[in-house]
């Protein structure tokens, strides 16, 4: 395989293989097709048995992937027919993108640069029928929230800012719900800042917010300089096309975050985020998986592409030398379904809109299967955390007493 790898692609500095979008290509450009079968159904799961199925795009969605050079890939997902309902199913587009100027250009270009760059993958995604359609964190800007200068908080806009204007249109163009991860600006309580995903109806208007719940503070990814957690709890948005929530970014760490879209009734949870291959590459493929099977959802993760430089060097406090940017957002989007199968993910490199069709009664269909709501036991994890929240708390913990005894 090595002498495949070296006579077909080349290994750059982001440590991706030029000439390959993802790793599935790389695997099925170097392995016997039999041999391949085995491992993608190891690493990507079966969806009712089989291997998930390619869709067939329209010219139009292809022609605008060529010209504007942005990874194209749709995928199916299925579930077993049933007697008593017909099939649910609905097209969802993920988008992923790279910024459009250097971070040293005014403010008002880069902002209008990354709205004409997103233009042809929305037209695509229409164009495709896509129904609903998700865009990655803060998609408006470069991700400075880690730099910790306040000047990037003039891309903070209301929800009903330039942004959310302008996504308006071709939702209602498109008939497509668009969820808009932005940085918010709280005209109403002092101009406050969050963390943000307006949710905007497939008739152009706007549905609601959710705030990010959980602020993380990991090396440079500490960004409680510019909001801290959010305060809409979690939130379920109920649209023609299924009920939709965002679990935002560092969200996907915490169990209990994608738990409680769960109870409030999720079909399909989208993780708008950025986040860089040296921190976290490994646990990308895991996690939004594991949300996925065990709440009974299909998920939808999506990461920023490039290496965003920056103008003054800053530092993590972690005593690494000073630096201009905060490593390579590795792209690499995906879906997850239920049922433990996934999607490729786009590539790590490239700007990418990835679609799914998806049968939301495969939701409730492993539900039935596994039955994890009917054996959990939400009373004793109810008794336990309103335990651990008090000052008095102990932990439930049964020492051997020999273990004293030996140590004494």
């Amino acid at each position: 395989m090595d002498k495949s790898i070296s006579a077909n692609g080349e290994t750059t500095a982001d440590g991706s293989i030029r000439g390959y979008d993802s790793l599935h290509q790389l695997l099925s450009a170097n392995l016997k097709p039999e041999l391949y079968q085995e491992v993608s159904r190891l690493l990507l799961g079966s969806n009712c048995g089989r291997s998930l199925e390619q869709i067939v795009l329209p010219d139009s969605a292809k022609a605008l992937s060529s010209k504007h050079d942005f990874d194209l890939q749709a995928v199916s997902f299925s579930a077993d027919e049933e007697q008593m309902r017909k099939p649910r199913v609905v097209r969802v587009g993920l988008v992923q993108n790279s910024i459009a100027l250097p971070t040293t250009a005014p403010f008002s270009d880069q902002k209008r640069g990354i709205f004409e760059k997103l233009k042809p993958i929305i037209h695509a995604a229409g164009v495709a029928g896509v129904n609903i359609l998700c865009l990655q964190e803060a998609w408006t800007m470069p991700f400075a929230f880690c730099t910790r200068e306040k000047k990037w908080c003039e891309f903070a806009e209301p929800i009903d800012g330039e942004s959310t204007k302008f996504l308006q249109e071709l939702a209602k163009k498109y008939d497509m719900v668009i969820v808009s991860p932005i940085l918010e600006r709280d005209m109403d309580h002092g101009e406050v800042l969050w963390n943000t995903a307006v949710i905007i109806g497939n008739n152009g208007n706007i549905i609601g917010k959710h705030r990010k719940n959980h602020i993380p503070r990991v090396g440079d990814f500490n960004e409680s300089t510019y909001y801290m957690e959010g305060d809409t709890g979690h939130p379920v948005f109920e649209t023609v096309f299924g009920k939709i929530a965002v679990n935002i970014c560092y969200g996907r760490h915490h169990p209990l975050n994608w738990l409680a879209f769960g109870l409030n009734g999720a079909e399909i949870v989208f993780n708008p985020s950025a986040t860089v291959g040296e921190l976290s590459e490994p646990m990308w493929p895991i996690e939004a998986r594991n949300a996925a099977i065990a709440n009974s959802y299909f998920v939808g993760s999506i990461n920023r592409v490039g290496t965003e430089v920056f103008p003054n060097a800053f530092t993590s406090g972690d005593g690494k030398p000073q630096h201009n940017d905060f490593g390579h957002f590795y792209g690499s989007s995906y879906f997850s379904a239920p049922d433990a199968s996934c999607t490729p993910s786009l590539s790590r490199c490239r700007d990418g809109l990835m679609i799914s069709d998806m049968d939301l009664n495969l939701c409730r269909q492993y539900k039935d299967k596994w039955g994890f709501r009917m054996t959990a036991r939400y009373e004793v994890y109810a008794d336990l955390l309103d335990k651990y929240i008090k000052p008095e708390f102990k932990p439930q913990v049964v020492s051997d007493p020999m273990l004293h005894k030996n140590s004494s």
